[in-house]
């Protein structure tokens, strides 16, 4: 396994399509599957937690996982999946297994392609939730609707009263956004896919407009925001994305890889990169935790070659 330099472990495999992972406050992990699982790994072992009906059908089904930042308190789950024709996010309590789901969104447009998914809380306790535009590219600018956009709420479901919109919209004018993350000074960086190479990295700012399909890539328009880096030598097809010690860590399904994004000090400039673990096919998500990064591979999503024990879980530690 090529690793750069990195030492990396195993620690689940034989998945089918890992789509999110998170942590629990005492260190095991919680992480989905795509055709509807949701399991709990601990140390080297999977428990099934959970079995979501969901509608799996090309990029839709069970996406994204977060756990509540007072989850000591209150066991509460988020989980983000197809329903029919619509995406939902919802709230569960976790105790031996996922229950009592609560929904607090039912009407985010789907499609077979570009349905979003990722779900995580930001440092101000808020919850974001990407949104593809489930081609329907026009309902990127439509500030009304739930589809290409960044989505923000508050745990119990209600709308934050500082939303720029009055509703849960927090950016908009995005195609296809999977990966989310922030900085150690706050800045939230946001990845997605382009339509014909074009993936963006942006940095996301409240209120702002991202372009699709008006613009997309390096193409500038009044208004709107362009990316802080745009993959116009390849297609990555990104996905997860996580910061670390100054680097932004990319996934790429695509591009079969996890690439490092060196920043400058201030957070808004790329510096350098480097493709790693080129060697484990498709990349899904990339989560941090205690100083590992911890990877999932997509090879049985349909587009990949799958090998002996795909899809797994990978820990990695960054030297």
């Amino acid at each position: 396994m090529q690793n750069t330099g990195n030492q990396t472990e195993v620690v689940a495999d034989n998945l089918e399509v890992p789509w999110a992972m998170a942590f629990l406050p005492d260190g095991r992990m919680i992480f989905t599957e795509r055709p509807g699982r949701v399991n709990i790994l601990e140390g080297n072992q999977v428990k099934l937690v959970a079995n979501i009906t969901t509608t799996a059908n090309g990029e839709s089904g069970l996406l994204g996982v977060a756990v509540d930042p007072k989850f000591d308190q209150n066991r509460y789950i988020y989980l983000y999946y197809t329903s029919g024709n619509f995406n939902r996010v919802s709230r569960f309590i976790l105790n031996e297994k996922l229950e009592n789901e609560t929904i607090f969104l039912d009407n985010i447009p789907a499609s077979q392609v570009h349905d979003g998914g990722r779900l995580k809380f930001g440092p101000d306790g808020k919850l974001y939730i990407t949104t593809g535009d489930a081609s329907q590219r026009d309902l990127a600018q439509d500030k009304n609707s739930l589809a290409g956009k960044i989505l923000r709420m508050n745990p119990d479901g209600s709308v934050p009263t500082d939303n720029p919109f009055g509703n849960y919209v927090y950016s908009y004018g995005h195609r296809n956004p999977q990966g989310i993350a922030w900085g150690s000074d706050g800045i939230m960086y946001a990845s997605e896919h382009g339509q014909t190479k074009n993936d963006e990295i942006n940095i996301i700012v409240n209120g702002s407009n991202y372009g699709w399909p008006v613009i997309e890539g390096n193409q500038t328009f009044p208004g709107m925001v362009t990316p802080l880096r745009v993959f116009t030598e390849f297609t990555l097809a990104p996905s997860g994305l996580a910061y670390y010690q100054g680097s932004l860590y990319q996934t790429g399904l695509r591009g079969n890889q996890l690439r490092q994004i060196k920043l400058s000090a201030d957070g808004k400039t790329v510096v350098g990169e480097e493709a790693l673990l080129q060697d484990l096919g498709r990349i899904r998500d990339v989560v941090e935790y205690n100083g590992y990064l911890y990877i999932s591979t997509s090879n049985l999503d349909g587009r990949g070659i799958p090998k002996s024990g795909d899809d797994r879980i990978i820990r990695i530690k960054i030297s």
